[in-house]
């Protein structure tokens, strides 16, 4: 189960990697070829804010070693044996929705 909540920020119309805030946490937003991501903020590798980062053949590249993680997928390259979180997106009428899963609403928020 998951539970959405509403993006309040203006986004650009071209590409970007920027931290956002959703329910009190700080992701990384990502839109890359037209399409958005909202990834966990933090490189697993070394801790790096990937929102400091850039984008790079459909991965987003963590801005201290330059380890890269697959958009879609969440994956590491091949040879890094980790990945990052990802967190589904809504595009509805009333604005951008980043879903989280409930454990996680109920681990920090009751």
């Amino acid at each position: 189960m998951l539970t959405w909540y509403k993006l309040d920020e203006e986004l650009p119309e071209t590409d970007f990697v920027k931290q956002v805030s959703v329910a009190g946490k700080k992701l990384c937003l990502v839109k890359d070829q037209g399409e958005l991501y909202a990834v966990q903020n933090t490189c697993p590798h070394a801790g790096g804010v990937l929102s400091g980062g850039w984008c790079k053949n459909g991965n987003l590249v963590c801005p201290i070693h330059r380890w890269e993680y697959n958009l879609k997928t969440g994956r590491g390259v091949e040879g890094q044996g980790d990945y990052v979180n990802l967190y589904p997106i809504e595009k509805r009428e009333e604005g951008i929705f980043i879903g989280f899963k409930e454990s996680w609403f109920k681990k920090f928020f009751t």
